[in-house]
C-alpha cells in the first residue's frame, strides 16, 4: 500500500525556513531565544506573508531592521516554497509570495483530508464542558434560548473540530419560586375550567401553554380535575415542558449529553456540603442574622449574602454547587454560554470557587454572553407569541424560516453584540440573505459541476498550473485560511468567525464565477477551474457543517 501524500501547511513552512535562515544568519540565536512568526498581510497585494522580525530583533542585535533584514533573506535555503526572493519593505518588512505550485498545495489537501479538512488535533483529546441554553422548565424557549442553543452548540462543534473532547449539558432551574408559580398557574387553570372560583397567582404565567399542560393534565389525572394535589401538577408540568424543550432542540439539531437537575443538587446534600466547606475555610462571616460570603477577597466589589435571615440560599449559591461538581467529574476546562443579563453573578460564582480552595483555576469557568435579540417582521418588531403569550419561541422562528436560517442568523454576528432577526429576510432567496448567499454559493458549484457530467475523480488529480488569474488566487488564499480560521474562532470562543469567513468564502466564488468561464474547449484549464471549485464546495460544507446548517446541492 502506498504511503499517503503529505501536505505542507505554508504558513508553518515558511516560518521553518525563516527560522532556519536566522541561526545562518546569526548563529549566536536559537529558537528558544527568537522565534520566526508569520503574519498574513492586511492587503493582499503585499504577498501571502509578511515577516516583521527584522524590526523585532534590531535592539537585540543592535543592527539596523532593513540589515538585519537583507541579512535573513541572503541566508534563506532554496526553496520551492518561494516565487522569488522576499521584498523588503518599509523599514524592514519582509513580504513573501508563495509560488503557484505552492499557493495551490491547499487544493490537494483539501481533497486527501474531504470532510475532515480543517480538523486539528490541538485539543488532545482534553476534556471540555459545554453548559448552554439551561433554561428554566417554565414556559417554550424564546427566541434568546435559541441563540444561546445556535451559539452552544456551534462552540461544541468548533471545540470538536480542534481535538477537544467535548460534553454538552443542559442545567434545569427545576428548583424554587419559578417553579412554583408554574405549577400555580397550572393549578389555577384547572379549577377555572372546573368552574372553581379561583386567584391567578401573582407573577404567574399566561401563555395557552398553561391551557395545554392543564388539560392534559385533566387527562392523565382525572380524579384531580380540580388541581388539588399541588406536588403532582408541578411534576406534570415540568415533565410536561421539559419535553417540549427537548423536542423543541431536537428540531433544531441540538443534542446533550447530560441534563443536571438543579433539584439534585438539594436532594443530594450538595448546597450545604458547599456552604460548610465555605465555613470551615473561614470564607464567610455572619451578620445581621445573614452569611456573607468574602469575596471582596477575591476581586468583587462588596461582599454577598449566601443564606437570607430567613434560611434560604439566594441565587449563586447553588451555581457555585453546580460548578463544584463540574470540577470534580474531572472537568478541567468548563464553558458556560449565558444571557449578558447574567452578567452580575460571575464574578460571585468565581469567587466561591476560589474560597472552596479546591485548586480550581481562576477564570474557571469561561463565560460567552449573548445579547437580546430584536425580531422583526414588515419592518416592525414583533413582541408576542400567541402561545408563550409575552414573548417569541423559538418554535416561531423555526417554523417560519427555517432551521438552516434560524440558527445562521443567531450565529452570524458576535455574541455579545445585539441582534435583528429579519424574517422577511431570512426567508428571502437573495444575495441579501446571507445563509442563502452562502448555501447557494455551494449550489452554485454542485450545478457547475452536473452541467459537466464528468468523473468527479479525474478533478482530484487536475494540474493547478493554469490557475493563474487573480480571482484563482483570491479564492485559493481563502481556501487555505480555513483550519486557521476554527482555530482562532475555538480560541476565542466566538463562533460567529466562522459565519464572517464563509460569507467572504462565498464572496470570492460568485465573483469568481461571474468573471470566469468553467466549462471551456481548452481541458487543461477546464479541470483546473472545476477542480478548485470543488475544493471551494468541500470547504463551504465543512464550514457550514461546523454551524450545524446545511449545504444544498440545488437551491
Amino acid at each position: 500500500m502506498s504511503k499517503p501524500p503529505t501536505f505542507i501547511d505554508n504558513k508553518s513552512a515558511v516560518a521553518a525556513l525563516f527560522q532556519q535562515a536566522l541561526t545562518v544568519a546569526f548563529p549566536a540565536l536559537s529558537a528558544d531565544d527568537f522565534k520566526i512568526e508569520i503574519e498574513k498581510p492586511k492587503n493582499p497585494d503585499h504577498g501571502h506573508f509578511a515577516v516583521n522580525s527584522a524590526l523585532q530583533l534590531a535592539k537585540k542585535l543592535g543592527k539596523k531592521p532593513r540589515d538585519i533584514a537583507d541579512a535573513l533573506i541572503a541566508a534563506l535555503a532554496p526553496s520551492d516554497l518561494l516565487l522569488h526572493a522576499p521584498e523588503i519593505a518599509g523599514p524592514g518588512f519582509i513580504n513573501i509570495r508563495l509560488s503557484l505550485a505552492a499557493e495551490t498545495r491547499v487544493i490537494k489537501n483539501i481533497f486527501f483530508s474531504a470532510e475532515s479538512f480543517g480538523r486539528s488535533t490541538e485539543g488532545a483529546q482534553k476534556k471540555v464542558l459545554v453548559e448552554f441554553v439551561s433554561a428554566n422548565p417554565t414556559g417554550p424557549l424564546h427566541v434568546g434560548h435559541g441563540r444561546a442553543a445556535a451559539i452552544g452548540d456551534t462552540l461544541s462543534r468548533l471545540l470538536d473540530w480542534q481535538g477537544w473532547d467535548v460534553s454538552r449539558e443542559f442545567y434545569y432551574n427545576d428548583a424554587g419560586a419559578q417553579i412554583n408559580n408554574l405549577a400555580l398557574s397550572v393549578q389555577a387553570r384547572l379549577r377555572e375550567k372546573a368552574g372553581v372560583d379561583c386567584v391567578f397567582p401573582e407573577g404567574g404565567y399566561h401563555g395557552d401553554y398553561i391551557r395545554e399542560i392543564a388539560d392534559r393534565y385533566a387527562e392523565k389525572f382525572p380524579h384531580d380535575a380540580i388541581g388539588g394535589e399541588l406536588d403532582a401538577i408541578r411534576a406534570h408540568a415540568v415533565a410536561y415542558l421539559r419535553n417540549e424543550q427537548d423536542l423543541d432542540l431536537k428540531a433544531f439539531d441540538v443534542t446533550f449529553d447530560r441534563y443536571y437537575l438543579e433539584s439534585s443538587l438539594y436532594s443530594e446534600n450538595l448546597v450545604d456540603k458547599t456552604v460548610s466547606h465555605l465555613i470551615a475555610n473561614e470564607k464567610t462571616y455572619e451578620q445581621d442574622g445573614a452569611l456573607w460570603l468574602k469575596t471582596t477577597d477575591y476581586g468583587d466589589d462588596k461582599d454577598r449574602v449566601m443564606r437570607k435571615s430567613d434560611g434560604s440560599f439566594t441565587y449563586f449559591v447553588p451555581d457555585v454547587a453546580y460548578h463544584v461538581t463540574k470540577w470534580e467529574r474531572g472537568f478541567a476546562r468548563a464553558i458556560v454560554e449565558l444571557g449578558a443579563d447574567h452578567h452580575g453573578s460571575l464574578a460571585r460564582v468565581r469567587a466561591g470557587l476560589q474560597a472552596m480552595q479546591m485548586g480550581v483555576p481562576e477564570g474557571y469557568p469561561d463565560y460567552v454572553l449573548h445579547q437580546m435579540i430584536t425580531v422583526m417582521r414588515g419592518g416592525e418588531e414583533v413582541k408576542i407569541s400567541k402561545r408563550a403569550g409575552d414573548y417569541v419561541t423559538l418554535r416561531d422562528l423555526i417554523d417560519e424560516v427555517g432551521r438552516d436560517a434560524t440558527r445562521y442568523f443567531f450565529i452570524m454576528r458576535k455574541s455579545d453584540s445585539q441582534l435583528t432577526f429579519d424574517i422577511d429576510l431570512a426567508r428571502s432567496k437573495s444575495e441579501e440573505n446571507p445563509v442563502y448567499y452562502v448555501q447557494y454559493a455551494h449550489a452554485r458549484i454542485c450545478s457547475v459541476l452536473a452541467q459537466w457530467g464528468g468523473d468527479i475523480s479525474t478533478l482530484k488529480s487536475a494540474d493547478h498550473a493554469p490557475l493563474t488569474s487573480r480571482y484563482e488566487s483570491d479564492l485559493v488564499r481563502a481556501l487555505a485560511d480555513f483550519p486557521e480560521t476554527l482555530k482562532h474562532a475555538a480560541t476565542e470562543l466566538a463562533p460567529h468567525i466562522v459565519a464572517v469567513y464563509l460569507a467572504d468564502l462565498a464572496a470570492k466564488l460568485h465573483t469568481y464565477y461571474n468573471a470566469e468561464r468553467f466549462l471551456l474547449d481548452d481541458e487543461k484549464l477546464k479541470l483546473a477551474r472545476l477542480s478548485l471549485i470543488l475544493a471551494t464546495a468541500q470547504v463551504l460544507k465543512n464550514g457550514l457543517t461546523v454551524l450545524g446548517v446545511s449545504a444544498p446541492e440545488k437551491m
